[in-house]
């Protein structure tokens, strides 16, 4: 299940390692309460052993023991241990104690201990070995004191030393939670700051947020808000000024179309009327053309982002089909236009209308801008890491300050007399920013003129390429 809350990620990104700290110390704590536990047993084992070698003695040339109470009241407790002894010479004759008491695993030096554990009658026990040397008859070997104790004693003593350090340690990580939920709660004041900060904005409001009462790390989050609502701004701006442009754009249409309907609805002269007819005709045209690139406009902004829309296209086939749809235009005009075609084939990856209405603005606005008599020449160059097209025209040109604001809706050059409503480059640019493509604008190489270049990113061919060669397929108009 994946959670949402930020608090709680917080909350368990912090307490997830605290609780694995508590276990693994719980389970290292329980292994030093052992130690602790068989430390003390082992300190009482060597006391007992001790206690009774100091009361052994040499008496008619044979050793005499005594085992002294006190010896065995040093494991008085509340648990039900049972303790064991064991004294032997030094060739194994038992002189006190239990003879299978089990024997030390190795040789016990003089005036050394050795601890082992061991089952005795079936029950698990703590061993001390101890040698004794008897100073009266020391040929005789020192003598081998045991005394075993169960281990009933040694288990509470752990579990209580576990315990209490366990009890301790819970004292203290509940203290660390609570710390913990307290610095959560005050460090997420900052953020719930903020958010109160956003909640109480008039809708519609696009001023920044103040960055200075915010933490450090706040703030690029505050940064990136501010980003988007310049962004924001620019884009209702943006979208405002269009709103504006397209009403603009077909309210003076339809006004001239009332006008002229009306001077035809009173006109009685037939040449006046057909007149009407003719200028109502040119309007209906015009407004026909902005409402279509305004649809085209819209339909390649939604189609940004978009891949799956996208298939392989011949770029030359396009290239071909737009030039020979437009071959009368540039007849009636007497404009050569020509397509030149350096490399193999140019597949691009884009939307097959939208492509076409590319090569179809670019074309259409050269011919619009290029005087009668002039060359457009559309130029497909493919290379190892992208295809390019051109087109290239000997008109006016467009001056380096504005080419780029050409890229802004319904923008128009000065010197623009055309019918055009300054669509044309921004349709381009949208598209070929969903086709991943760039457009640039450069002087034409014979001086005056322009030339458009858009780069798409290489696809692999459809078909194996030709030999590299230089085409001139040139469709003369004139």
């Amino acid at each position: 299940m994946v959670i949402n809350s930020l608090r709680a990620q917080l909350l368990g990104w912090l307490l997830v390692p605290l609780a694995l700290y508590a276990v693994s110390s719980a389970w290292f704590t329980y292994g030093n309460a052992t130690e602790t536990a068989t430390v003390i047993q082992d300190r009482l084992l060597l006391g007992s052993a001790r206690m009774i070698a100091e009361q052994v003695h040499y008496d008619d040339g044979a050793p005499q023991v005594v085992i002294p109470p006190a010896a065995l009241e040093l494991f008085q407790s509340s648990t039900s241990d049972r303790v064991y002894y064991r004294i032997a010479s030094a060739n194994g004759s038992l002189l006190a104690g239990y003879a299978e008491l089990p024997l030390p695993p190795g040789p016990v030096d003089v005036e050394e201990s050795v601890h082992f554990d061991a089952v005795f009658r079936g029950n698990p026990v703590r061993v001390v070995a101890f040698a004794q040397p008897l100073f009266a008859a020391p040929a005789n070997g020192p003598l081998l004191i045991e005394v075993a104790q169960t281990m009933q004693s040694h288990s509470a003593l752990t579990w209580q030393i576990w315990a209490h350090t366990v009890r301790q340690q819970l004292l203290i990580l509940a203290l660390a939670v609570l710390m913990v939920l307290i610095g959560l709660h005050r460090g997420m004041l900052p953020i719930l700051q903020l958010r109160d900060r956003v909640q109480r904005r008039r809708p519609g409001a696009l001023v920044p947020l103040d960055a200075t009462p915010v933490p450090h790390e706040l703030s690029p989050l505050v940064h990136a808000i501010n980003d988007y609502v310049r962004r924001l701004d620019d884009y209702v701006s943006a979208h405002s000024r269009f709103v504006a442009n397209a009403s603009h754009q077909l309210h003076t249409p339809l006004t001239l179309l009332n006008t002229q309907v009306n001077y035809g609805l009173r006109s009685n002269d037939v040449a006046g009327k057909d007149d009407a007819l003719r200028a109502i005709h040119e309007g209906v045209r015009h407004g026909i053309r902005v409402v279509n690139q305004l649809l085209t406009l819209s339909t390649a902004e939604s189609a940004i982002g978009h891949a799956l829309r996208q298939r392989d296209v011949d770029l030359i086939d396009v290239v071909k089909h737009v030039l020979e749809e437009l071959a009368t235009a540039a007849q009636a005009k007497n404009i050569d236009l020509g397509f030149e075609l350096y490399g193999g084939p140019a597949i691009v990856q884009a939307m097959p209308a939208m492509l076409h209405e590319l090569v179809a603005n670019l074309v259409d606005n050269a011919l619009r801008y290029t005087p009668a008599g002039g060359v457009v020449t559309a130029v497909v160059e493919t290379r190892e890491n992208n295809n390019i097209l051109r087109i290239a025209d000997n008109g006016p040109g467009i001056a380096v300050e504005e080419r780029d604001r050409v890229f802004e809706r319904f923008y128009r050059l000065r010197q623009d007399r055309s019918d055009g409503c300054g669509l044309g480059l921004p349709i381009v640019r949208e598209i070929a920013i969903a086709s991943g493509a760039t457009v640039s604008l450069s002087d034409a190489p014979a001086g005056s003129g322009l030339v458009v270049t858009v780069t798409f990113p290489a696809r692999p061919p459809i078909a194996p390429a030709p030999p590299a060669h230089a085409a001139v397929d040139k469709v003369l108009t004139d």
